[in-house]
């Protein structure tokens, strides 16, 4: 077995952080996965199509799966890594304009080519637009995918990254769902007359009639989904590629919403920043995106083909094979030709020429001559197969009684469909023989807070940390329940339990905000010295730097169906500036330690690691921040109540007394600022929040009733108490000591840090730590 130890000697060199970053791709570092993962993706890799996309689709949470994605980016990466006619690498060092240009050359070719395509597709029949369409779906619904987590901290705050994620911002309507691609593209199926359930739904991919190529395709591009932050090159490369070609907009004749000289200047930008390496790799994933979308263009063209070609008894074969597994014993005790139709039906293998031969040969298709018939009949309201088949099957039915009663009797072939068939099963081959060399397979053994801190940021290279992260996380928020208990006495938060109803919580809510947060406020009559500000701020920096991430991953592809989830990505966008660098809340952080003259390694870096800035006493709050993170289907309740948490900590007191501190030592202000402003509880981020919660417990009420709104509202208000478990350090110590939650309060400094120590020489309790007491009393370390 490979192990994998921590990186020594110059890679651990201290390289201070500076602005802008302009990261062109992130170091290159193995991809660490337990055994128990390797196994589960030994079967997983050699799924059906259809089951490996609803994998990656469904799946966000396991280890197993990041293993799948990188097996399935080292298989269409691998063979793409040849240069082909045509390639611009050997101008790899030319002007980023003109190696764009030339990029933009070979995407304007492939458009004109498959624009020809799928104009001669949509003349081949009456039906061809939709079911091109239907084809294209999870393609097309799926497309931009590769942005969802780009944007993390181990990206941030990158030139490259938030220009992608200003992109991400527009395709996903500005936080409104409705003005986004995918709802644009669902759009465009129904005026088809194509309908489709969600795309993460057990049925969609049957409904779809996804084809395998479309299914491996689909894959691909969620495997780049799952490991952005390693693949940044193959993102700017697939995602101009993808939306330039727009093969979608070409078939559903729409504008697109991120126009091709958009997408070329953030393309240019990043070329601009790229070493040689980086720029290979971005070429090579714009050369494999216009492969892939010249070969599902084919298979388009292919599959109109097939159809246009089909006789009326293929046709007909095609709805009996549809339905026929469904049919199970409803047709009792009917014959044809002989022979009951439970047992036709139920063979291993249906014989569908000798079954059509007898059914036209039976009295279930004689008429008048019109395509009356009793097979018609069965079909109409009040007949035992009405709703069965839709207006085109049933047409297709009527049809074939006609030319059936007519006296045609023409030779039954079946055409089976193989469209895309043999470029899948190439695809398919390479995904089971991958093997990438940079797979590694060892257990997850942290040696201390501040390595599982890098790990956890760097999750996509230390997927075996996710079981850990999944037991803290879970473990803090069930201990932070003592709170509902004690929490009134917490001096920035009351995290007591209450029952549940929307005016109860704006009211708990608002409380908490004017009577621990605002009406304390009195200006500071003494400044302390700078050394012991900054080392107040010093407590605070680690949670800065991984500002937003609770949020990062909610609401990715197949898991976006809430209302509260477009919501929530608002805010997510808001602390990422919405695209715009100087705004980025890391940005402002990495400003705030510029001023202050603090100078550390970006996080993601193995020399963060031996930082000696910041206490190690802080960890424990940004590891369960990092862990909840990662899960955010399982803990998106949590996630809820902790959002409401930090963000009303945005407002008030505490903000103010910092503003004071720092300006007068003349260090900047700026992230304080922001967030006293954009969390205020009349509109901004702490009123979202709740509403957000209000809104999310609404639906549970309306789709589930009011037990189940108890049960969900527990989950949501143990993720706020989960905040106030280590904001509240100093109440839970005199909990520990006395059993009163208030003794000792009194005269406590009016500007007492929010913080994991009561003072700088003792260590506060850190509940996320690895086997931590269950018993209050033993909270204290």
């Amino acid at each position: 077995m490979t192990t994998a130890p921590r990186t020594p000697g110059p890679d651990r060199a201290f390289v201070p952080f500076v602005l802008p970053d302009t990261v062109d791709a992130l170091p290159h570092r193995p991809f660490v996965f337990g055994r128990a993962a390797r196994d589960r993706a030994r079967a997983a890799v050699r799924a059906e199509p259809d089951e490996l996309f609803r994998l990656l689709l469904r799946d966000q949470e396991s280890e197993s799966t990041l293993l799948v994605a990188r097996h399935v980016l080292d298989a269409f990466l691998t063979d793409a890594g040849r240069p082909g006619p045509g390639d611009p690498t050997g101008g790899i060092d030319a002007e980023a304009d003109v190696l764009a240009g030339a990029i933009a050359a070979d995407v304007r070719a492939a458009r004109a080519e498959a624009a020809e395509v799928l104009e001669a597709l949509i003349r081949s029949g009456p039906n061809a637009r939709a079911d091109a369409l239907r084809g294209r779906a999870p393609l097309a619904l799926a497309a931009g995918c590769w942005l969802d987590t780009l944007s993390q901290p181990a990206t941030q705050p990158s030139v490259v990254v938030n220009r992608l994620f200003a992109h991400h911002l527009t395709l996903r309507g500005g936080g409104n769902p409705e003005r986004g691609q995918a709802r644009s593209r669902r759009r465009a199926l129904e005026d088809a007359g194509v309908l489709l359930p969600e795309i993460a739904a057990a049925d969609f991919a049957d409904r779809a009639r996804t084809r395998p190529l479309t299914a491996l395709h689909a894959a691909f591009y969620l495997a780049l989904s799952r490991l952005p932050a390693n693949f940044l090159p193959e993102v700017s490369g697939v995602h101009y590629a993808f939306l330039a070609l727009g093969v979608d907009d070409l078939l559903a004749d729409t504008a697109p919403l991120l126009p091709e000289p958009a997408l070329r200047e953030v393309l240019a930008e990043h070329l601009a920043v790229a070493g040689p390496a980086a720029r290979r790799r971005l070429y090579t994933a714009v050369r494999l995106t216009l492969e892939l979308e010249r070969e599902h263009v084919a298979m388009l063209a292919e599959h109109a083909a097939w159809r246009a070609g089909r006789t009326l008894e293929s046709r007909v074969a095609a709805i009996i094979a549809r339905h026929a597994p469904l049919a199970g014993r409803q047709h009792g005790g009917t014959r044809v030709g002989g022979r009951a139709l439970t047992d036709v039906f139920g063979a291993a293998r249906i014989d569908l020429v000798g079954f059509l031969t007898d059914l036209r040969e039976s009295g279930y298709l004689r008429g008048p001559g019109n395509g009356d018939c009793r097979l018609l009949d069965a079909m109409r309201f009040g007949g035992p197969m009405f709703g069965i088949f839709d207006e085109h099957e049933a047409a297709t039915f009527r049809a074939w009684a006609v030319s059936v009663q007519a006296g045609e009797r023409p030779t039954v072939e079946i055409s089976a469909e193989t469209a895309g068939d043999a470029a899948a099963e190439r695809r398919r081959a390479a995904i089971i023989r991958s093997a990438p060399a940079d797979v590694v397979i060892a257990e997850a053994e942290p040696r201390d807070h501040r390595e599982l801190f890098h790990h956890l940021v760097n999750i996509e290279n230390f997927a075996n940390t996710l079981p850990i992260a999944a037991e803290r996380a879970e473990r803090c928020f069930r201990d932070a329940e003592i709170l509902f208990v004690h929490g009134a006495g917490g001096r920035y938060t009351d995290a007591t339990w209450f029952d549940y109803s929307p005016r109860a919580l704006y009211e708990r809510a608002e409380r908490v905000y004017w009577d621990k947060l605002v009406d304390p406020y009195e200006p500071l009559r003494e400044i302390p010295d700078r050394d012991e500000v900054l080392f107040r701020q010093s407590t605070y920096y680690l949670t800065y730097l991984i500002d937003g991430a609770w949020l990062h991953r909610l609401g990715n592809l197949g898991h976006d169906e809430r209302e509260t989830d477009a919501m929530l990505f608002a805010i997510y966008a808001d602390e990422m500036g919405n695209g715009d660098l100087r705004k980025n809340h890391i940005t402002l952080t990495h400003r705030v330690l510029a001023s202050a003259g603090i100078e550390l390694p970006h996080i993601r870096d193995e020399a963060f690691v031996e930082q000696d800035e910041l206490p190690d006493d802080l960890y424990g709050f940004a590891i369960q921040q990092l862990c909840m993170c990662l899960f955010p289907d399982r803990f998106h309740n949590e996630i809820l109540g902790y959002n409401l948490a930090i963000e009303m900590f945005g407002s008030g007191e505490m903000r103010l007394h910092e503003i004071q501190k720092l300006r007068h030592h003349g260090i900047d202000d700026c992230y304080e600022q922001a967030h006293l402003t954009i969390d205020n509880f009349s509109a901004g981020h702490a009123k979202q929040a709740a509403d957000i919660i209000v809104g999310f417990l609404d639906r549970v009420r309306r789709t589930a009733g009011e037990a189940a709104v108890a049960e969900q509202w527990r989950r949501v208000w143990r993720g706020y108490a989960s905040f106030a478990y280590f904001l509240e350090q100093p109440m839970l110590k005199r909990i520990s000591a006395t059993g009163d939650p208030v003794a000792g309060a009194e005269g406590a400094p009016a500007d007492t840090a929010p913080r994991d120590t009561a003072d700088p020489d003792t260590p506060s309790p850190d509940p996320s730590a690895p086997g931590a007491a269950d018993d209050l009393a033993d909270l204290v370390i």
